[in-house]
C-alpha cells in the first residue's frame, strides 16, 4: 500500500478551502402559511439581486413560527395575525425585541367544492353553527345548519392549531379565538386543505386567498353575509379596499428581530421587501398596502420604532385606514 504524504494533503487541503467559495448569507424566516406566499415572492427576487445570500422561508403556522422566533432561532417571522400576549412576554424573557411591519392584507376565504349547487352564500351565523365547539360530533348534517341545504354529510376543513388564520377565523366567527370544534381536518399546509375541499362536493373549509386564487378552477368562494340585512359579499380586493367583506378582512405581517437587523443582509432583505412588497403582495392576490404604510415602516427601522400597536389582541374588523393611523402612531 503507497504511504500517505500528509505534506501533500495538507496542501492539497488548503487549496481546496482558499479556492472554495465563501459561505452564503442566510436570512432565515418561518411561520404563517397565508403570508409564505408574498414573504417566498420577494425572497426569491431577493436572491437574484443580492447573489450570495440566501433566504429560507418555514411555514411552522404563526403560533409555531413565533415559538421559533421568541427563541432567537429565526431573523423574522411571517404573521397572520399579530403577536399574542403571551408570545409578548415569551420574546421580552428572552430578551427579543421585534419590529412589527404590516405587509399587505388578507380576504381570508371560505371555500366550497365547484360541484355544489345548493350553497350560493353563508351567514356568520350559520358559519358559527357549523364550526363552534358545541357542533362537534352533533352538526354533521348540511341540512342540520338550513333546512333547505340537502341531508348530507359535512365535511370540514381547516387551519390547525398553531395557525394565525385558525386564530382569526374562530374569533371573527365563533366570537372567541381557538373556540372550535375539534372533528375537523386540520393542517398548516394549506394545500392540504385545497386538496381535501376540491376532492369533495360535501366539503366547506377557509385559508388565505391567495390559495383559493391560486386553485379558482378547482374551488369556488362563498360569499359572507356578516349581518342579517346586510348583503352577501365575495372576497376581492375591491371589498377588502372598501371595507365591505367583514369579518374575514385582515392585516398579514412580518415581525423582524431588532438584534438581526444588525446583520447586513437581513436589514437589506426587510428594506427590500417594504420597497417591492406591494407589488409581489399584488402578484400573489393579496391586497397591497398604501404606499405610505410601506414608507411608515421603513421609517419605523429607521428610527427603532419597535413593538406592536395591538397589545397582544386579536382585533377583528379592522379596516387598512385604521391600521394605517395606528401604525402611524407608534
Amino acid at each position: 500500500m503507497k504511504k500517505l504524504d500528509v505534506k501533500s494533503l495538507l496542501a492539497a487541503s488548503a487549496l481546496a478551502f482558499l479556492g472554495a467559495p465563501a459561505l452564503a448569507q442566510v436570512v432565515k424566516v418561518d411561520g404563517s402559511s397565508t403570508v409564505y406566499p408574498v414573504t417566498e415572492a420577494v425572497a426569491e427576487e431577493f436572491q437574484k439581486a443580492s447573489k450570495g445570500t440566501k433566504v429560507t422561508v418555514g411555514v411552522s403556522g404563526t403560533g409555531g413560527g413565533f415559538k421559533k422566533f421568541c427563541r432567537a432561532e429565526t431573523d423574522i417571522s411571517n404573521a397572520s395575525r399579530p403577536i399574542s400576549k403571551s408570545e409578548m412576554e415569551a420574546c421580552k424573557a428572552a430578551g427579543v425585541e421585534y419590529y412589527e411591519l404590516p405587509v399587505a392584507f388578507d380576504a381570508l376565504t371560505v371555500v366550497i367544492n365547484p360541484k355544489n349547487a345548493w350553497l350560493k352564500q353563508a351567514t356568520v351565523a350559520e358559519l358559527k353553527k357549523m364550526w363552534e365547539p358545541a357542533a362537534q360530533g352533533k352538526v354533521t348534517r348540511w341540512n342540520q345548519i338550513n333546512p333547505a341545504w340537502p341531508d348530507q354529510p359535512i365535511k370540514l376543513f381547516g387551519a390547525g392549531s398553531d395557525s394565525g388564520t385558525f386564530d382569526y377565523f374562530t374569533e371573527a366567527i365563533v366570537g372567541k379565538s381557538k373556540s372550535s370544534r375539534g372533528d375537523f381536518t386540520a393542517s398548516e399546509d394549506d394545500n392540504v386543505l385545497v386538496q381535501g375541499v376540491a376532492g369533495d362536493v360535501n366539503a366547506i373549509g377557509y385559508f388565505g386567498y391567495a390559495y383559493y386564487a391560486e386553485n379558482m378552477g378547482k374551488l369556488k368562494a362563498l360569499p359572507i353575509v356578516e349581518k342579517e340585512g346586510k348583503p352577501a359579499v365575495s372576497p376581492s380586493e375591491k371589498t377588502v379596499l372598501d371595507g365591505t367583506y367583514q369579518p374575514l378582512a385582515r392585516p398579514i405581517f412580518i415581525y423582524v428581530n431588532a438584534k438581526s437587523l444588525a446583520k447586513p443582509e437581513v436589514k437589506k432583505f426587510v428594506e427590500f421587501f417594504m420597497k417591492e412588497g406591494a407589488q409581489m403582495a399584488k402578484e400573489v392576490k393579496y391586497v397591497p398596502l398604501p404606499a405610505d404604510a410601506y414608507k411608515t415602516a421603513l421609517e419605523h427601522l429607521a428610527k427603532g420604532k419597535k413593538g406592536t400597536v395591538f397589545g397582544g389582541k386579536n382585533e377583528v374588523g379592522i379596516t387598512i385606514g385604521e391600521l394605517l393611523k395606528r401604525e402611524a402612531s407608534l
